[in-house]
């Protein structure tokens, strides 16, 4: 197993790759994109079960089981920056700067992708 300090996401990205198995990698958005969303679908599933049969607290088991499924969200994540060309690096500067922005012109609330 592979040590994870030190670890950015671009060696992520790389890494994550050799585990891909699907049809035309580099040339199939579709793919990441259906799994990603059946991964985030799968955790709201478990959220959902916390509140519904634990009256929202979060046993230790399932926060675990969230855990791992967080990360199958950043592995399709890390393939569709494949499919996109471009770096988990580059995606998350260009988030954060995103976010800093809005938040510098106080426009963090609301809604709409140009704000």
């Amino acid at each position: 197993m592979l040590g994870w300090a030190g670890m950015n996401f671009n060696d992520y990205q790389a890494q994550a790759k050799t585990t891909a198995k699907y049809p035309n990698i580099e040339n199939n958005l579709y793919y990441p994109a259906l799994g990603l969303g059946g991964e985030v679908g799968e955790m709201q599933n478990k959220i959902k079960k916390v509140m519904r049969d634990d009256d929202g607290v979060l046993r230790e088991e399932v926060r675990q089981d969230l855990i791992d499924e967080l990360g199958d969200v950043l592995w399709y994540c890390a393939a569709m920056a494949i499919e996109l060309k471009v770096d988990l690096d580059e995606v998350a500067q260009r988030n954060v700067d995103k976010l800093y922005s809005r938040k510098e012109r106080g426009v963090l609330h609301g809604s709409g992708d140009n704000r």
